[in-house]
């Protein structure tokens, strides 16, 4: 796994106004949908804990970087079978998490 000053991090807030730290998981470009995306796992939790992963349509700017405004919620069911395709291979390969 990468080292913590390697991980970057960001700030959701939900529906109640609750805020809650993520990392983030990895960030992919589709060519297929012409859009970046990325996927976010909850601060601080272990590696063989089963959690939630947030994925989010993202623009990031000239730097890469993107704020919650950026994200954007992916409603297409076609599209979320091609973030969930990507976040399988991700996790079936091991080097991910050395």
């Amino acid at each position: 796994m990468a080292n913590q000053e390697d991980i970057q991090k960001i700030t959701l807030v939900d529906e109640n106004g609750d805020e809650a730290l993520y990392e983030v998981l990895f960030t992919f470009h589709s060519e297929e949908y012409s859009k970046d995306y990325i996927l976010l796992v909850p601060e601080g939790v272990e590696d063989d804990e089963e959690v939630d992963i947030q994925a989010y349509i993202f623009n990031p700017d000239e730097n890469g970087d993107a704020t919650e405004e950026d994200l954007i919620q992916i409603e297409d069911d076609k599209e979320w079978d091609m973030v969930e395709e990507v976040l399988n291979t991700f996790l079936e390969d091991d080097a991910n998490f050395e």
